[in-house]
């Protein structure tokens, strides 16, 4: 008798796993298709990624061995670059801005190279260094049409110790000294610029040079 009830009671709990895999199989099916679509989608999506920045790449890449050649045509390069930076991913779009700006300012397209510049400056998903590299060439353009308080009050974050354009942005500033009629500030900068052993050789002669034209 105990082997009879034994037996019932192992059948009752069959068929009670078996109801509940009837239930719940549809839900433990559905998670399964949902992970699966969503590992299918991140998958598919870094692949549309990878495709765009290889494409992204090759375009820049084209861009800038047209500017190589003799009698290129620089303006149209640099509203190439422009286009690039339209419709680029992040990086290369930053990028691709940067070129565009530098080649309108070679070409006489100054405002279109100082609207350039402030989209990476402001850029807050561009590279902290691509942005301090945008806000010096900004201020840099435009000593002769900015406010000088207003470039001053940029151009100071880029001169404190450890950033990589300091030496660049410490010239800057001199000249946007200069700018305001600070002769005095501008000669104590260039100063101690020429000074700076941890500046280029060549921005630290500049430096001296200025200095001196400003002490006579």
């Amino acid at each position: 008798m105990p082997d009879i009830f034994d037996e019932v009671e192992e059948d009752l709990r069959a068929e009670k796993a078996r109801k509940l895999a009837q239930r719940w199989g549809g839900l433990a099916a559905g998670v399964v298709l949902v992970a699966i679509a969503a590992t299918a989608g991140v998958q598919g999506w870094r692949w549309y990624q990878a495709r765009e920045a290889s494409a992204a790449a090759e375009t820049y890449l084209n861009l800038h061995r047209a500017t190589e050649l003799q009698g290129a045509d620089l303006a149209a390069a640099g509203n190439g670059f422009a286009a690039l930076a339209r419709e680029a991913p992040s990086g290369y779009q930053t990028l691709a801005r940067l070129r565009a700006a530098a080649l309108k300012a070679e070409t006489g397209d100054l405002p279109g190279a100082l609207v350039l510049w402030e989209q990476v400056a402001t850029d807050t998903g561009a590279d902290p260094l691509y942005r301090d590299l945008a806000t010096l060439m900004t201020v840099s353009h435009a000593l002769d049409t900015g406010d000088p308080a207003q470039l001053a009050a940029r151009i100071a974050p880029l001169t404190v110790e450890g950033n990589p354009w300091r030496s660049s942005a410490r010239e800057a500033q001199a000249l946007v000294a200069l700018r305001r009629g600070e002769t005095a500030e501008a000669r104590r900068i260039l100063e101690a610029l020429a000074a700076d052993t941890a500046a280029p050789a060549g921005l630290r002669e500049r430096a001296q040079r200025v200095a001196a034209g400003l002490r006579s």
